[in-house]
């Protein structure tokens, strides 16, 4: 990974290192067992694992912007955006990734990409609108924290898997299905879907501690590098303050995209909205901002 002047996260290598092994391991027994199930027809389940795995690697970003409705803007269509990224850019002495607008009132942020050449950096009208340029600055200093870290990459490719095993699943059972109408067909379609489901829920959980620590790692290492961390804990309390606010169509239109923004979007009635979120609280990000405030005021 090139060197920024993001400040280092031992922890976070630690932990995407560990989930990407653990989804991994899972993975593979996954595939193991649609092999075993489904005998002649493991040509089809390894040639769609790989094609699909390949493609999301690559794409990614892509799929991304585009799910969100990102599109990139030059520096005469968004001045005040593309001088922030700039200005971050060089200070914390990293490439500058492309720069993108998503025609959305949720007040939101989310970076994207396998790397940092070919990252994006998107914010939405809705923010821009909202938040002074201190904020904002702070506010991209964080995506592009994720950026220069990778745990960006990691998240996208930790949390396909569990959405691949969900295709994968559909495709064995076609497979195998039309391949035998013996009496094992009956277990086979008992249990290749409990498999799944597991699979599903260990990953979806994995990525949630990955996602929780990451976000307060990026918290961290953005408010280090502008030096305001007053600035990110204003914008947090407006975003946050603010999606309330929102329409509740727009808010389930961006909720499967939480993983990925700034500050996730939760539309009303959400329950185990604080276990299930891949956020940390806004007290817990908060507070370390505030720890971080009185570290550079001693400093």
């Amino acid at each position: 990974m090139p060197r920024t002047r993001f400040a280092p996260d031992r922890g976070l290598v630690t932990r995407m290192v560990t989930t990407m092994f653990l989804i991994g391991l899972l993975y593979v027994v996954f595939v193991g067992v649609l092999i075993a199930l489904f005998g002649r027809s493991w040509p089809i389940v390894v040639v769609v694992a790989g094609g699909l795995f390949v493609a999301q690697f690559w794409f990614s970003d892509r799929i991304a912007a585009f799910g969100m409705g990102a599109h990139e803007v030059t520096p005469e269509q968004a001045p005040e955006l593309h001088g922030a990224v700039d200005r971050l850019c060089a200070l914390a002495d990293m490439p500058k990734p492309r720069v993108a607008v998503a025609d959305s009132d949720v007040p939101n942020a989310f970076a994207t990409g396998r790397n940092q050449r070919n990252a994006l950096v998107c914010a939405t009208t809705g923010l821009l609108r909202r938040l002074e340029p201190d904020e904002l600055e702070g506010v991209l200093a964080h995506e592009l924290s994720h950026v220069a870290h990778r745990d960006v990459a990691v998240m996208t490719i930790a949390s396909f898997l569990g959405v691949l095993a969900g295709v994968m699943t559909r495709v064995a059972l076609w497979g195998g299905i039309g391949r035998s109408r013996d009496s094992t067909t009956g277990l086979v379609m008992v249990l290749v879907p409990l498999v799944s489901a597991v699979v599903y829920v260990i990953s979806f959980l994995l990525t949630r501690l990955l996602s929780r620590y990451r976000e307060l790692s990026a918290d961290r290492t953005g408010a280090l590098l502008t030096g305001r961390p007053s600035a990110l804990a204003s914008a947090l309390t407006k975003v946050t303050g603010q999606m309330a606010r929102i329409p509740t169509r727009d808010l389930r239109r961006a909720e499967p995209y939480n993983a990925f923004w700034f500050a996730p979007a939760l539309s009303p009635g959400t329950s185990l909205a604080n276990l299930l979120s891949s956020h940390p609280t806004l007290e817990q990000r908060l507070e370390q901002l505030g720890r971080i405030s009185a570290q550079l005021g001693r400093g």
